[in-house]
C-alpha cells in the first residue's frame, strides 16, 4: 500500500511539473537542442551514481557489513577493561564492619582486567560469516548499481525518443498545414472543392494536438530522468540522440558465459548460501564448552595504596589470633581460567541449529531460482533485442517509402490525379512510419541495455 501511494505521489508530481513546463513554454517551447546543458549517456550514468539515494543506501549497507566484520575479528582478540569501585560498609567495632562478606569498612577496587576466549583462536566461524556477509552486501550494492544503470538508460532514451516524437509531430503538423495551403489556393482558383479544404483542415487540428501531447511527453520524460541525475529538479537540459548508432549485439553464448561470471544476482545468491552454511557451524558452537582466561592487575584492599602504611592483620579479616604484620602489599595480580560446559537449555541450541539449517535450505532454493531466472531473462531479452535489431532496417525503409509516397501523392493531387483523402491518408501513413521507426530504435537500445544489466557485457 505504501509503495502504491509513493508511486501515485511521484506520478502526480511529474504531471504537475510537466504542466508547469508547458505553461511556461507552451506551443512555442524551444527545441531540446537549445538547452544550455547537453548530457551524454555516460555523463547521465555518472551523475546517477553520484546522486542516487539507492546507491547511497546500498553503500551504507556495505559499510555496516564491514563494521560487523571488524567487530567479529576484534571479538577473537584479548580485551582489556578497567574496574573502579569503592565500597563503604557500616562499622560495628570489627575490621569487617556490619557486612562480614566485605573485607573491611573501606574497600578499594582499582583493577585492569584482560579477558580472552581461548577457543576463539580455533573457532573462526563468526569471522567467516561476517566476511561473507560483507561480500553479500557488496554484491547487492552491485545489483542496485546495475538496476539503476538500466533505469537511467531507459529514461535517457525515453527523452531521446520523446524529442524525436516531438520533431515528428511538428513535421507532420507542417505537412498538414502545407496541404491545407494547397487546397485553399486551389479552391480560390476554382480547381478544388471546399470539401477538400475541410478534409485538409481536420488533420491540421489533429496534428496541433499531437504536438501538444508530444511536448507533454517530452517534459515528463525529462523530469523522470532529471530525478535520477540531478541533486535537485532541473529540466533545462538536452540529451545526445545517438539512437541511430546501433551497438553490436553479442552472441548469446558469450552473453550467457559473461552473465554466469559477472551477474551480481548470482554472486549474491552464492555468497548467501555460503553464509548460511557457515551459520550452521556457528550455531553448533553452542554444543561445545567455552574456555576463558582472565588476568586481573590492581588493588583490592582497605586502603588506596600500593601497600598499607599501618600494622595490618595477616589474614586481612577479623579472625583470631589477631596476628599483625608491619604492612600489607595491596598491588598485585591474579589469573583465572574458566571452563564452561553446556549441559541443558531445554533444546534451545538444537532449535537454533535447525533454524540455521532451514536458512541454508532456503538459500539453496534462492540460488536455484536465481539461476533459472537469469537464464529465462537472458533468453527473453536476447530474443527481444535480436528481433528489434532485425526490424530496424525494415522500419527505416518503410519511413523513407512513406515519405516518398506522401510527396508523390501531393504532386498527383496538385496535378488533379489524386483526391484529398489520398493525401490525408499518405500523411497519416508517413507519420505512423516515422513513429514506428523511432520506436524500433528505442526498443533495441532498451533491450540491449537490459542485456548489459544482466551480463555486464559492454559492446
Amino acid at each position: 500500500m505504501r509503495t502504491l501511494t509513493r508511486y501515485a505521489l511521484i506520478s502526480t508530481s511529474t504531471l504537475f511539473w510537466a504542466a508547469h513546463i508547458l505553461a511556461q513554454g507552451g506551443a512555442n517551447a524551444a527545441p531540446a537542442g537549445s538547452d544550455s546543458l547537453t548530457i551524454t549517456l555516460d555523463e547521465a550514468l555518472t551523475r546517477a551514481q553520484k546522486y542516487s539515494t539507492q546507491i547511497q543506501t546500498a553503500n551504507i549497507a556495505v559499510e555496516l557489513a564491514r563494521q560487523d566484520r571488524r567487530q567479529a575479528k576484534a571479538a577473537t582478540l584479548p580485551s582489556v577493561s578497567a574496574f573502579n569501585q569503592f565500597i563503604y560498609t557500616e562499622g560495628n567495632g570489627t575490621p569487617s564492619g556490619v557486612f562480614v562478606a566485605n573485607d573491611g569498612v573501606h574497600v578499594y577496587n582499582e583493577q585492569l582486567q584482560a579477558h580472552e576466549e581461548l577457543l576463539a583462536f580455533i573457532r573462526r566461524g563468526e569471522v567467516r560469516v561476517a566476511e561473507v556477509a560483507a561480500a553479500v552486501a557488496q554484491a547487492r550494492a552491485d545489483v542496485t548499481a546495475r538496476g539503476l544503470k538500466a533505469t537511467v538508460i531507459q529514461n535517457y532514451y525515453a527523452v531521446a525518443a520523446a524529442q524525436r516524437k516531438l520533431a515528428n509531430a511538428q513535421q507532420s503538423s507542417t505537412e498538414a498545414q502545407q496541404f491545407l495551403d494547397i487546397t485553399q489556393k486551389q479552391e480560390r482558383g476554382g480547381e478544388a472543392a471546399h470539401s477538400d479544404v475541410i478534409k485538409a483542415q481536420l488533420p491540421v487540428l489533429q496534428r496541433q494536438r499531437d504536438v501538444q501531447d508530444a511536448q507533454l511527453s517530452a517534459a515528463k520524460a525529462k523530469i523522470a530522468l532529471a530525478v535520477l541525475i540531478f541533486p535537485s529538479l532541473q529540466v533545462s537540459y538536452a540529451v545526445v540522440d545517438d539512437l541511430a548508432q546501433l551497438p553490436i549485439l553479442p552472441p548469446l553464448a558469450e552473453a550467457t558465459a559473461q552473465a554466469n561470471v559477472t551477474s551480481p544476482d548470482l554472486r549474491a545468491a552464492r555468497l548467501s548460501l555460503n553464509q548460511a552454511r557457515l551459520s550452521v557451524n556457528v550455531a553448533r558452537y553452542a554444543y561445545l564448552p567455552s574456555l576463558g582466561l582472565d588476568v586481573f592487575y590492581g588493588i583490592d584492599a582497605n586502603q588506596f595504596a600500593a601497600r598499607t602504611n599501618y600494622a595490618t592483620q595477616a589474614t586481612g579479616r577479623s579472625t583470631l589470633p589477631n596476628y599483625l604484620v608491619p604492612y600489607r602489599q595491596n598491588l598485585g595480580y591474579v589469573a583465572q581460567v574458566t571452563l564452561t560446559v553446556p549441559l541443558w537449555n531445554w533444546g534451545t541450541t538444537r532449535s537454533r541449529v535447525q533454524q540455521a539449517a532451514l536458512r541454508r535450505q532456503q538459500a539453496e532454493l534462492d540460488l536455484t531460482l536465481s539461476q533459472k531466472q537469469l537464464e529465462a531473462n537472458l533468453a527473453s531479452y536476447y530474443q527481444e533485442a535480436q528481433t528489434a535489431l532485425s526490424q530496424i532496417e525494415s522500419l527505416r525503409s518503410s519511413s523513407e517509402l512513406s515519405a516518398e509516397s506522401l510527396r508523390l501523392t501531393t504532386l498527383r493531387y496538385q496535378a488533379g490525379e489524386a483526391t484529398a483523402l489520398e493525401v490525408v491518408d499518405a500523411q497519416a501513413t508517413a507519420n505512423a512510419a516515422r513513429s514506428a521507426y523511432n520506436d524500433g530504435l528505442v526498443r533495441y537500445r532498451v533491450a540491449l541495455a537490459t542485456l548489459q544489466t544482466l551480463t555486464g557485457f559492454q559492446p
